[in-house]
């Protein structure tokens, strides 16, 4: 049957027309578009960086040349939880689908449907984005350090004796910049341009040579989703596990410890009309409620925050009325949760 309920809504979503008081629950074997509301899955997103550390060749002369303390000269790789957020999700509501009549003397409005079936639009194209976006932290590569060493240094009889002449080398760079920026070098950039082309390329030396004592460090951002459906007065309900050497685990994997979710509706779900469930002329959408969620891992609190909760609200109907044939009604919904976003009319 639901084979049955997407192909037949996916044929008729570019080519089909609807009346508005044409909308009807769905019964099966009739003829038109079949549309659902959406419900609720709340999405958890984990943004988790994973650090890799690898010494640098001259790691033990980092503290007697450079004065760098702390340097580790065993490799390093682990997960951080760097941030979580939560959003609303929409799923086909097998409990809300309807079903718009095709007449060929109605007035013409055209229907506009996710992938999924959940309606978008009517009348009109939902160019909006409701989902969260991240700028995520990426690996930057690393600079040939021996590209930057005199020939000096490359012929060194001795790791030692290597430290202490790029050590020099690393030192001189730094009086070079010093002079610059003081106006004393015997050869100073004619402009600005230069001077910034210049500072960089000394930078970038200065990095590399340095990167062989204290050794380079890469970040890189990975978001984990995790899908959880919203009931009212959750506490403390396992969510997923983490591990600082795995990452992101299943809620059941012991290998990590839980991050909890507390979900709390904002208000009282509302009671539907009985009489409006009965008789349902006009286009149907959602009016969601509002959870309160709380994610907390080891005691700390990543997130807190009021999101949609379909399943927390209730439905309406937008009356035949503004469909009249003298208007031209547009209506934008939010995918995610059913509600309207926008209506136009002209």
């Amino acid at each position: 049957m639901k084979r049955t309920i997407f192909a037949l809504s996916t044929l008729l979503y570019c080519t089909a027309y609807i009346s508005a008081q044409d909308i009807s629950t769905y019964i099966p074997d009739d003829k038109g578009i079949v549309y659902f509301l959406p419900k609720t899955s709340l999405e958890i997103n984990v943004i988790a960086t994973h650090i890799t550390y690898k010494p640098g060749e001259l790691c033990q002369y980092a503290n007697r040349y450079l004065r760098l303390n702390n340097v580790k000269s065993q490799p390093e790789d682990y997960w951080e939880i760097k941030q979580i957020d939560v959003q609303s999700v929409g799923i086909p509501d097998s409990t809300k689908i309807y079903l718009v009549k095709l007449k060929d003397k109605s007035q013409a409005s055209n229907v506009e449907l996710t992938n999924d079936g959940i309606v978008k639009a009517v009348n009109t194209t939902n160019t909006g984005t409701y989902n969260i976006s991240y700028e995520l932290e990426t690996v930057q590569p690393h600079e040939n350090a021996r590209k930057y060493m005199t020939e000096e240094i490359l012929m060194a009889g001795s790791t030692a004796k290597m430290a202490e002449l790029t050590a020099k080398e690393i030192y001189n760079i730094r009086e070079s910049k010093n002079l610059i920026l003081r106006g004393q070098a015997d050869t100073m950039p004619k402009d600005g341009a230069s001077l910034k082309l210049i500072m960089d390329n000394l930078d970038k030396q200065e990095k590399a040579l340095t990167e062989m004592f204290a050794g380079t460090t890469d970040r890189e951002d990975k978001i984990f989703s995790i899908q959880v459906t919203p009931q009212d007065n959750v506490k403390d309900k396992i969510a997923a596990r983490f591990s600082r050497e795995l990452g992101i685990l299943k809620d059941d994997d012991l290998a990590g410890e839980p991050i909890y979710i507390t979900i709390n509706s904002s208000a009282p779900v509302p009671v539907e009309n009985e009489k409006k469930k009965k008789k349902q002329d006009g286009v149907i959408y959602n009016i969601p409620g509002k959870g309160n969620i709380t994610i907390e891992y080891q005691g700390k609190q990543y997130f807190k925050g009021e999101v949609p909760v379909t399943q927390f609200g209730t439905t309406e109907i937008l009356m035949d009325d503004l469909f009249d044939k003298k208007l031209n009604t547009r209506i934008v919904f939010n995918p995610n949760t059913g509600a309207i976003v926008k209506i136009d009319k002209d």
